[in-house]
């Protein structure tokens, strides 16, 4: 791999051994990926201050610099980690105070995050504990080079915001938030970002349901590689982009898709294919969309609902207003948990437009910072929860041993207030 006069400084030592170990990793990765040289990059989006008991022992034994070094460098020497070289915030992680009482999870862990955001926002991480740092203030331009993890940001930055990320790992962006530099291959590429299936929807894709199940097939269909989608699509807005890239990196592995006339680099089908002829069509039907929406629910059997789940990813302002909405001057039953996810800047402006005692009033909970499947925790004794995410539909039966339905968010409110499962596909 070609390293630059910048890059081979760094790796000699002249600027600090943690910063020598960062691009000591970050030259094995580009090697072991056959990438020939690194980009420079300015916003790197990891997952730092993820609290775990790997991290409470590191912590113990030598405080966060030997976390960070060897959790984040692959690193086990000791040395004293500088401030971050470039922009570089923290993604979702475990779950806050705000749900202490609430979710049954350790105090010890929200105890070390708590602990692990201080060091880190010392060391020039922005604490934005979200998997939609977009909706926060993290808004990459049209081919900027990013270091990102967390699979439905990635699928975002780079079909929606026309960014270039592959979907990297905690060591690679804690090497390049040290050193500005990430191997330049896969997504950062500009060949490597054609469309290669053609599929059309000829049912219209209208909504967050919608795009969710569409996403959902489109992943299932194309595993890791780059749809191009046309056909009965209505113009969607952030929230339904969100579930659907969510829904193609849950199904397959999606990265990058496009939507010509919607998304940035696909004006055109042509341009989406690079002027290469486009392949044969893959068509998304009203049996398709039938299919993946019994495929969705087939882990659910009781009508009785425990828990309802919204907010994955994290639920955009309008979600939460929509939330609130539907639980005007009603009551959750007694029997059933509401919890809405959501970034923490976001729950501030919710706060001030009265959404969020709205929900309070009703019975619901909002909280930030995490969700069920990546800190593992739903309320005490859930058995069957209801969720309007096709990502969560996917993972939480397998994290958590519990049976999911899949519907629409209003869907998941009524069966909040009756405890009882109801939704239909229309």
């Amino acid at each position: 791999m070609r390293l630059a006069d910048d890059e081979k400084a760094m790796r000699d030592g002249a600027e600090g051994p943690a910063v020598a170990a960062a691009m000591d990793l970050l030259i094995r990765y580009g090697e072991a990926l056959g990438a020939e040289r690194l980009c420079d990059t300015r916003n790197v989006a990891g997952t730092m201050t993820q609290p775990s008991p790997i991290k409470a022992t590191l912590v113990r034994e030598g405080g966060w610099n030997k976390a960070f070094a060897t959790i984040n460098l692959d690193s086990d020497e000791e040395f004293d980690i500088p401030h971050m070289r470039v922009p570089t915030c923290q993604l979702q992680h475990g779950f806050s105070d705000d749900a202490l009482g609430v979710a049954p999870y350790p105090a010890s862990m929200v105890e070390l995050q708590a602990d692990a955001e201080s060091f880190y926002g010392a060391h020039g991480v922005n604490i934005l504990a979200t998997c939609t740092p977009y909706q926060v203030g993290n808004l990459p331009v049209r081919g900027e080079h990013c270091a990102w993890m967390e699979s439905s940001a990635v699928v975002y930055a780079n079909s929606v915001l026309g960014a270039r990320t592959n979907c990297e790992g905690g060591a690679s962006t804690g090497a390049a938030s040290l050193t500005g530099k990430i191997p330049c291959w896969g997504n950062h590429l500009s060949e490597n970002r054609y469309g290669t299936h053609l599929i059309e929807s000829a049912v219209p894709v209208e909504g967050s349901l919608d795009w969710g199940m569409f996403g959902y097939f489109v992943g299932d269909i194309v595993q890791e590689n780059r749809p191009v989608l046309v056909g009965d699509l209505r113009q969607p807005d952030l929230t339904d982009l969100k579930h659907f890239g969510a829904a193609t990196a849950s199904s397959g592995g999606v990265e990058l898709y496009h939507i010509p006339g919607i998304t940035p680099e696909a004006p055109t089908p042509e341009a989406a294919f690079g002027g290469r002829p486009a392949p044969e069509k893959i068509v998304y039907g009203e049996p398709e969309r039938r299919a993946v929406h019994e495929t969705l629910n087939n882990q659910g059997e009781s009508e009785d609902v425990d828990f309802i789940l919204l907010g994955c990813p994290h639920a955009s302002l309008d979600q939460v207003a929509r939330v609130a909405r539907a639980l005007d001057g009603r009551r959750l039953n007694p029997g059933t948990e509401l919890w809405i996810m959501l970034p923490r800047a976001l729950r501030v402006v919710a706060e001030r437009n009265g959404y969020t005692e709205s929900i309070r009033r009703a019975g619901g909970r909002v909280l930030t910072d995490s969700c069920p499947a990546m800190s593992r925790s739903a309320p005490e004794g859930t058995r069957v929860f209801a969720t309007d995410s096709a990502k969560q539909a996917h993972y939480l039966p397998a994290i958590l041993g519990i049976e999911a339905w899949f519907g629409t968010l209003e869907d998941c409110v009524d069966a909040a207030v009756t405890g009882k499962w109801r939704g239909e596909l229309q």
